[in-house]
């Protein structure tokens, strides 16, 4: 250190005491004046405020740089923390003057495409993959990536040569040659059946030849990863399968050859039955008896049949030759059937039937019914019977059985003289149904009633529905509100009584209701109107029609009038004339209509209104179909003092009725009048 440098530092540290020590940070505070501190930085170093808020200077070198501002500012090797610490994984670092840069190691590429980068702008350098160039090992070579590099390896039916492996093709001589093993050697007493190739994994097989049998081991040889054919063990030897083996219970029908193909037959003793097995045995080409699996039990026919009202007489004995015997309990006779029954070889007592039986007399009366048929008079016999003619059945069963006790159980048929369940159907008010009922007193009906509607104006309209209730009444009553302008055809049924009635019905078209309009009094030559309605059944035959009524002397409109007065063409019409015809099924719910536009309607030509003229708009709503018709009109609007100006029309489809805000309703009968004032 330089005098003049030892002498500046003393009188700095005279000029200033010791603050305190804290977390290792020397704080001073300087009193008096102070060099300037900036004019001592080195030229790799900046000056900067202090930290502490004391109003001082303090040289730090740059980045990349390293000392204490003044005297020294080293160059930073950033490289000396290690590549992978500053640039990332598979990295070089190389350190610059105040700087460095990275670069990857040979086998990676950097994620940016660019050979050089800095860790912070986020490159990575990821492995290269050498194996996706095709036929990078060679034939039959296989390739492993590994980080940074990669290794061949020799595929299933290839081994390496000149080498070991792993190993690399651009560094090695190693290579990868195909596993060949000739033709396979033979085997005493066999013939090669079959051989597929002599590659590595190629199967020769091989059998024994005819007269012998394979004693042991494997019948086949595989080329195998050293070139040579492995496990073949097969083992030869003349077939000989000797004695048959004796089953139990069973004797044995044989020539005593042993031989192949030999055979031996068994059957059961007697007083045995075969349950299972096989009762042939062969002499296999491998040198035992097949099939030797007969089953012979003891011949058992289990606990004798029971009849009704029978005593059974037996020892207890199942076996072959037990006998049983049979008589009929005290009070009742046999009618037929054997006596006596036996155990036979088929493993089944003697089919026999015992029949001991009661009688129970002629079958009961009943009231209105005669017997249709009866198959006796013993116990379990029956009688059915019928409601006379002109009688039903409304309740009860016509069964009678004849019971063990000799006494019938009586049917408890009731038969009532046949009565229509329904009759005199009507319908009334268009929408109630009425009929007559015949049904006991006290008890109710179960009715259902199924009716489907039809329109010939509208052909996919069908109105179905179904309703079941239950009533006690002699004229029972539904209303079943039908919708109007439909053909109705109405079933009813009686449940329990399984009858059913038809009735046809046929309702008529109403008046159609006005939608909600908004009265307006207007003096524009293109009065746009408005209204609103809702959707009904009857939208199929339904039309708004727009009449303009001039204001001239008297003018009569008649709402029930069939005229249509209109503008042929751009012809002139005298008096009330009809501007727009609409289908309503073809309205939404709402609808904007401008009086005078000038465009065609349903063929009706909304003419423009005439300058200085006063005029009243209607609107007619019809129904018709056929010669019937139903209307209803209310006025819509009042133009006054029209002057000729065209405008455009809109034409908005909408909405349900609501209230009338103003509105003149001309009913089925009136006639309006009025005079222009």
């Amino acid at each position: 250190m330089s005098v003049d440098r030892m002498f500046w530092k003393k009188a700095v540290v005279t000029k200033a005491f010791l603050l305190y020590l804290t977390s290792g940070v020397l704080k001073v505070w300087v009193v008096g004046e102070l060099p300037d501190v900036c004019a001592s930085c080195h030229a790799n170093a900046t000056c900067e405020d202090k930290m502490d808020g004391s109003g001082g200077k303090v040289c730090n070198c740059m980045y990349g740089f390293l000392g204490n501002g003044r005297t020294q500012c080293l160059d930073k090797d950033e490289c000396e923390m290690g590549a992978d610490k500053i640039c990332g994984a598979h990295t070089v670092c190389h350190n610059t003057y105040g700087s460095f840069y990275c670069t990857c190691l040979s086998g990676y590429s950097p994620s940016n495409n660019l050979v050089i980068f800095i860790p912070n702008d986020g490159t990575r350098c990821n492995d290269i993959d050498e194996c996706r160039v095709q036929g990078i090992c060679g034939e039959g070579g296989q390739c492993r990536n590994m980080q940074g590099d990669f290794n061949c390896v020799c595929q299933v039916g290839y081994k390496v040569q000149n080498g070991s492996e792993p190993f690399h093709p651009h560094r090695d001589k190693a290579f990868c040659k195909v596993i060949d093993c000739g033709q396979p050697p033979s085997i005493p007493n066999s013939a090669l059946l079959s051989a597929k190739g002599t590659r590595y994994g190629s199967i020769a097989k091989f059998g024994c030849l005819e007269g012998f049998f394979q004693k042991s081991g494997n019948d086949s040889k595989v080329c195998g990863a050293t070139g040579v054919w492995e496990g073949l063990s097969l083992v030869c030897e003349e077939i000989d399968c000797g004695e048959p083996p004796a089953l139990p219970h069973s004797v044995m029908m044989w020539n005593k050859s042993t031989t192949v193909g030999s055979a031996v037959y068994y059957e059961c003793k007697d007083g045995f039955h075969a349950v299972g097995g096989w009762s042939v045995s062969v002499c296999m080409e491998h040198g035992y008896w097949d099939n030797a699996t007969l089953l012979c039990e003891e011949i058992n026919c289990g606990p004798p049949t029971a009849f009704p009202n029978v005593d059974m007489h037996w020892d207890g004995t199942t076996g072959l030759g037990s006998v049983v015997r049979y008589t009929c309990k005290h009070g009742y006779y046999q009618e037929g059937g054997g006596s006596q029954s036996t155990c036979t070889s088929a493993r089944e007592w003697e089919h026999i039937t015992v029949t001991c039986r009661v009688n129970c007399g002629p079958a009961p009366s009943l009231p209105h019914t005669d017997v249709a048929w009866q198959n006796g008079s013993v116990a379990g016999s029956v009688a059915l019977h019928r409601c006379r003619h002109g009688y039903r059945s409304r309740r009860g069963t016509g069964l009678s059985v004849c019971m063990d006790t000799g006494d019938w159980l009586q049917a408890t048929m009731v038969c009532r003289e046949i009565k229509p369940a329904i009759s005199k159907p009507v319908v009334f008010n268009e929408k109630c149904l009425r009929w007559k009922a015949d049904i006991y007193d006290g008890d109710k009906e179960d009715y259902k009633v199924q009716f489907v509607g039809s329109r010939e104006y509208q052909r996919t309209f069908q109105d179905k529905r179904k309703r079941v209730f239950s009533s006690a009444a002699d004229w029972p009553e539904l209303c079943l509100n039908l919708l109007p302008g439909t053909n109705y055809t109405i079933n009813i049924t009686a449940q329990s009584a399984r009858f059913s009635s038809i009735v046809l019905a046929n309702t008529s078209i109403q008046v159609p209701r006005v939608p909600e309009v908004v009265f307006r009094d207007v003096e524009t030559p293109l009065p746009s109107l408005w209204l609103r309605r809702s959707i009904n059944t009857l939208d199929p035959i339904s039309v708004y029609q727009v009449f303009v009524v001039p204001l001239e002397g008297t003018v009569e409109f008649d709402c029930r009038s069939t005229s249509t007065p209109h503008f042929h063409g751009l012809g002139e019409v005298h008096g009330l004339y009809v501007a727009a015809q609409m289908r309503v099924e073809e309205i939404g719910r709402e609808l904007s209509f401008t009086v005078g536009d000038q465009h065609y309607y349903g063929g009706y030509y909304n003419a423009p209104l005439e300058p200085g003229k006063d005029y009243y708009i209607i609107l007619r709503v019809v129904n018709q179909w056929g010669k019937v018709r139903k209307q209803s009109c209310v006025t819509w609007a009042k133009a006054r003092g029209t002057s000729y100006i065209i405008q455009s029309v809109t034409l908005i489809a909408g909405g349900s009725i609501g209230l009338v805000a103003f509105a003149a309703f001309l009913g089925h009968s009136c006639v309006w009048y009025c005079k222009k004032k």
